[in-house]
């Protein structure tokens, strides 16, 4: 399925490297935007297309954290915990936006689909704390209060 509706991307990847198996984490990515996840399905195209093994290639997707082996929500948040952030508040936060949208470290993504949410380590705003990334988008200086303004404004997104 990916060959035949990325067609025109997956040629503009292979364009870029000089062998198949260098293009193997651009390809899951499509993956990824194509099922949500990368799932069996995702990882047996890539090793397709690469001439690889699905073994080797979902070595490489279970390695690396920006690959999900499960469902995401429509909202992917990621919130640095980590040191720097931590001491301006980061790891209460975490708990208080997995509170609100009522999940906990073993459910990360809500009932709905809505929201997936994960603590990271450093997205590189550490004097912006508490912070996220929400699909690769940054919202810094965060409170609940203006973390429920963000949630209701997702909440209000269509599609």
């Amino acid at each position: 399925m990916l060959a035949e509706k990325y067609a025109e991307r997956i040629e503009k990847v292979f364009a870029k490297y000089p062998t198949k198996r260098s293009a193997v984490m651009p390809l899951l990515y499509i993956a990824q935007e194509e099922y949500g996840y990368v799932n069996l399905e995702g990882i047996e195209e890539v090793a397709a297309l690469c001439e690889l093994d699905p073994t080797q290639v979902k070595s490489i997707a279970g390695f690396y954290t920006m690959y999900r082996e499960r469902p995401k929500g429509k909202h992917w948040l990621h919130i640095c915990t980590d040191l720097a952030c931590a001491l301006r508040g980061a790891d209460q936060f975490y708990e208080d936006v997995l509170h609100e949208l009522k999940l906990d470290h073993d459910h990360d993504t809500t009932d709905d689909g809505m929201f997936t949410v994960e603590h990271v380590m450093c997205l590189g705003a550490c004097d912006r704390a508490p912070m996220l990334q929400c699909n690769f988008h940054f919202h810094e200086n965060l409170d609940m209060d203006k973390m429920r303004d963000l949630i209701a404004k997702w909440r209000a997104e269509k599609s």
